[in-house]
């Protein structure tokens, strides 16, 4: 791979093409270099893992954080980042032309944008969330730069009996020029199934929450690419709550579990 941002973009659409692969989700520059070395070929950023990381909770973080942390997730990697950049802060069409310019200007070779409208605590309607999806699309028409748009609707995180009307509203963001559709939620291996037809030949992003189904098993269905979400931030966490409550009864027991200082070293140094 290659720190060159247009080899990157380009080598990211070529995973879009045929296959499946596996698009785990760093929070900072130490775990996406940790992930680059176990040999994973693309990264994407984590709004929930981010904003942890910067002791708030989801979706409490900037606009101009948010850049600052995925130009720094792009520049320390010789993968392919593509960035969870929420609603794009933003709600008219327009202003999602604007910030999504400037993320394209960060380095990333991709970007979701969701339906989620968070002042109003809801979805965005229909109408509105798609003209946002073109909006999202000309811009990186407009920048010339060969970067993924990803399409995602909240509804299944709402409601995960709602399948069909999610698989819906994916196929007419597909229709207004979204390169991938995201439906997170999505778990029953059918409805996975209908989601990846529905929208054929545009790929699908599984976003997988918790134990159950392998790569292989969702690689079979037809999915393009797979992500964690915050779920990999959520573990490092749970084992460092796990190992200070213990100190704070008395134990340092917990500490055993921790990674090898010389395996951390031995990795990072490869990037200096």
């Amino acid at each position: 791979m290659t720190r060159d941002t247009s080899k990157k973009r380009a080598a990211f659409r070529d995973l879009h093409q045929a296959g499946c692969f596996v698009l785990p989700n760093p929070w900072d520059i130490g775990s996406a270099r940790l992930l680059q070395d176990l040999g994973f070929v693309a990264l994407a950023s984590s709004s929930s893992g981010f904003a942890w990381s910067q002791g708030r909770p989801d979706y409490a973080v900037t606009l101009q954080g948010v850049l600052e942390h995925l130009t720094a997730l792009s520049n320390a990697v010789d993968l392919p980042v593509n960035a969870d950049f929420e609603a794009g802060f933003a709600v008219e069409p327009q202003d999602i032309h604007r910030n999504v310019g400037l993320a394209i200007g960060t380095g990333i070779a991709g970007l979701s944008i969701e339906d989620r409208d968070l002042a109003a605590g809801k979805l965005f309607d229909t109408a509105l969330a798609v003209e946002r999806i073109r909006a999202a699309r000309a811009a990186i028409d407009q920048s010339g730069e060969n970067v993924i748009l990803v399409a995602r609707t909240e509804l299944l995180l709402i409601d995960g009996s709602a399948v069909s009307p999610a698989i819906d509203k994916l196929v007419e963001f597909a229709e207004a020029g979204a390169d991938c559709l995201f439906g997170p939620g999505v778990r029953a291996k059918e409805d996975i199934a209908a989601m990846v037809k529905a929208v054929a030949p545009k790929p699908v992003n599984v976003l997988v929450m918790e134990p159950g189904m392998t790569v292989a098993e969702l690689a079979d269905l037809g999915v393009r690419r797979i992500s964690v979400g915050g779920s990999l931030a959520r573990a490092a966490w749970g084992g460092m709550l796990a190992a200070a409550e213990r100190i704070k009864a008395g134990s340092f027991d917990g500490l055993a579990g921790g990674a090898p200082g010389k395996r951390l070293n031995d990795t990072f140094r490869k990037f200096d």
